[in-house]
C-alpha cells in the first residue's frame, strides 16, 4: 500500500506557550483547526490511494476522523462505525443519545453525520438477530448511492461476524488500519501542542510523587497519588500507572503491586493518560532512601543507550539509526529479540500509545523506516543490575523537529535521583563537633 506520509508541518509556537484553555488575545490550541486538519489529512490520503471509502471501528480513528468522544468506557466494545468516503463529509453511527448530541454540539459536520445505530455489542446480541447483516446492507447502500460500492473498502478493527457481514454485502474489504496509522504518524502544530501538555501534566505528576516517595508507602499508594494528580489538573483519562519497586524491576512485571517501598529501593514508573485524547508513555526511576554503586551503574547503562538514540533523530534518518544503540538482547539475559521486546525500543504517541513509526532490534534493521519533521514517539531503555535485584527503566518522548528532535518530557532523568532522604549521618554530626 501506497505511503502516505504527510508533509510536515511548519514550525509553530504553539507548543511552546504551555497554554491550552482559548482566550481572544493569544493563539493556543485552535480546536476547530485541529478537527479540520486531521479529516483533511485523511481525505488527501484517500484521494491519492486506491481506497473509496473507510470503514472505522477503532476509537481513535473514530476521533480522528469525526472529532467526537464519548468517553473511554466505549473503548472495547466496538458499536460506534464511521463510514470515512472519498470527497464526503462523513458518516458515524452512535449509540443513539450520543448520536443526538452531536447532532446538537459537534457542528462541524452537519446533521446528517451524526446517526443511531446498533451493534452486537461485542456479541451480546446473538448474530441470528441480524444486526451485522442488516449494517452491513446499510454500509452497501450508501456505498452505491455515492458511486463507491465497487472500489476497494479498508476496515480498521472488525469482528468477524462485522467482516463476513461486510464481505456478504459484496464489499471488497481490505486493510484499513495501517492506511489510519500512515495519516496519523505526522503530527499537526495542535497535535503536537496538545502531546506537549499532556506530557506537562506528568512532569507535575512526577514531581508529587518525587516529593512522597518515601519508605513505608506502597506501589498502589504511588498510583492513587498519580491519578488523583492527573483527574485534578485536567487528565481526559488515566489509562495506567506502573508502579514497579525492589526486586519487582527484573524482570518487568508490568503491573502493580501492594509492596511495601523499602530504603535502599529502586522504584521506576510509567505513566500513561490522555489529554483531550493525546497519551502519554513517560517511564522514570527514583531510588528511596539511597543507592549503592549497582544501581547507579545500571542507571547510568540506561541513560547511554536514551542519549545515544537521541542524538541520532533528524529527518531522513532512519529506524535502524536509532535502535542499533540500543543493547541486543543476549546482553541483558534474554535469548531473542521477541523475549526482550518492549524493553528497548520506539513507539509512536498521538490518540494510541501504538502510532508509527515502531522501531525495535527485532525488525528495524531489516525493514527500516525514515523520520520525518513532526513525528512524535517515545523511546524506552531498560537495564537491569548483575544479580536482578533492581534496574533502571527511562523514557523520554520526542518530537521530530527540522535540525533534530525536541524533548517533551522534562522531569529530570540526566541521572539517578534519590527521594526520601531527611537523614543526618551520625558521623558527620561528630565531624562537624570535632571541627568546632
Amino acid at each position: 500500500m501506497t505511503n502516505f506520509y504527510a508533509p510536515p508541518v511548519e514550525t509553530s509556537p504553539i507548543a511552546s506557550l504551555g497554554a491550552t484553555m482559548g482566550v481572544d488575545w493569544e493563539e493556543r490550541v485552535n480546536f476547530d483547526r485541529l478537527r479540520t486538519e486531521r479529516f483533511a489529512k485523511v481525505q488527501d490520503a484517500l484521494n491519492r490511494s486506491d481506497l473509496g471509502a473507510l470503514v472505522l471501528f477503532d476509537m481513535n480513528n473514530i476521533r480522528y476522523t469525526t472529532g467526537t468522544h464519548i468517553g473511554n468506557w466505549a473503548r472495547d466494545k466496538l458499536f460506534r462505525c464511521a463510514l470515512v468516503m472519498r470527497g464526503q463529509d462523513p458518516i458515524l453511527w452512535d449509540i443513539g443519545s450520543a448520536a443526538r448530541t452531536h447532532q446538537q454540539f459537534a457542528t462541524w459536520f452537519g446533521k446528517e453525520s451524526w446517526q443511531a445505530g446498533l451493534s452486537s455489542w461485542r456479541g451480546s446480541i446473538p448474530e441470528e438477530v441480524g444486526v451485522e447483516r442488516g449494517n452491513a446492507a446499510r454500509i452497501a447502500r450508501v456505498l452505491s448511492e455515492h458511486g463507491l460500492a465497487g472500489e476497494p473498502i479498508g476496515v480498521d478493527v472488525v469482528e468477524l461476524p462485522v467482516l463476513r457481514a461486510l464481505e456478504g454485502a459484496g464489499l471488497s474489504i481490505v486493510d484499513g488500519h495501517s492506511f489510519m496509522q500512515d495519516v496519523r504518524a505526522i503530527k499537526t502544530a495542535d497535535e503536537i501542542a496538545l502531546l506537549d501538555h499532556s506530557a506537562g501534566l506528568v512532569d507535575g505528576a512526577y514531581e508529587e510523587l518525587f516529593r512522597t516517595l518515601r519508605p513505608g508507602i506502597r506501589e498502589n499508594d504511588c498510583v492513587a497519588l498519580v491519578n488523583r494528580y492527573l483527574y485534578e489538573h485536567g487528565s481526559e483519562e488515566v489509562e495506567a500507572v506502573n508502579s514497579i519497586s525492589g526486586g519487582r524491576c527484573s524482570p518487568h512485571p508490568h503491573v502493580f503491586s501492594d509492596r511495601l517501598i523499602r530504603p535502599g529501593d529502586t522504584a521506576y514508573f510509567d505513566i500513561i493518560h490522555s489529554f483531550n485524547g493525546y497519551r502519554t508513555c513517560y517511564y522514570r526511576t527514583f531510588n528511596v532512601g539511597g543507592a549503592n554503586r549497582a544501581q547507579v551503574q545500571a542507571y547510568r547503562r540506561a541513560r547511554e543507550f536514551m542519549d545515544n538514540a537521541i542524538a541520532e533523530i533528524r529527518p531522513g534518518a532512519t529506524s535502524a539509526d536509532v535502535v542499533r544503540h540500543f543493547p541486543a538482547a543476549q546482553e541483558f539475559g534474554y535469548a531473542t529479540e521477541e523475549e526482550a521486546f518492549g524493553l528497548q525500543y520506539c513507539h509512536g504517541l498521538g490518540l494510541s500509545n501504538w502510532e508509527r513509526p515502531l522501531m525495535s532490534r527485532y525488525h528495524s534493521f531489516e525493514h527500516p523506516v525514515t523520520l520525518h519533521e513532526g513525528m512524535v514517539f517515545a523511546i524506552e531503555t531498560y537495564w537491569p543490575t548483575p544479580d536482578g535485584s533492581a534496574a533502571a527503566r527511562i523514557e523520554e518522548e520526542v518530537v521530530v523537529t527540522a535540525d533534530g528532535c525536541q524533548l517533551l518530557t522534562r522531569f529530570p532523568a540526566d541521572q539517578l535521583y534519590v527521594t526520601g532522604i531527611r537523614y543526618t549521618p551520625g558521623a558527620d554530626l561528630l565531624r562537624a563537633e570535632e571541627k568546632e
